[in-house]
């Protein structure tokens, strides 16, 4: 019994190990590669195919269709559509808001 469950945690490491070198393989690939396959954009994005397809048929995220068919992503595109509309911390928008005083005479 115990040579049986020690085989079984063998087994189930091997599996485990292989399963999180593959994704690790995966995401270094995906993080040098310049143009991804939709599936690899989507894990790249972290979200899924159906999002990024919507995304991409109401053509609000870059993307290239070489054949007609096939869609491509440059992974530096994706990092900038990625980064816009950035959001100011509390302490930014503060010093706007004390710039903004300031600049009309708030304090007179």
């Amino acid at each position: 019994m115990k040579k049986e469950l020690l085989e079984l945690a063998d087994i189930i490491t091997a599996n485990v190990t292989a399963n999180v070198s593959k994704k690790v393989t995966a995401n270094v690939v995906n993080c040098t590669k310049e143009v991804l396959t939709s599936a690899e954009a989507a894990e790249y994005m972290g979200v899924s195919k159906s999002y990024l397809y919507k995304l991409t048929m109401r053509q609000q995220i870059p993307h290239y269709k070489p054949t007609g068919k096939m869609c491509y992503f440059n992974r530096l595109e994706l990092e900038k559509w990625l980064q816009r509309h950035r959001n100011a911390t509390d302490e930014e928008l503060d010093q706007q808001a004390v710039a903004y005083c300031n600049g009309k005479g708030g304090d007179k």
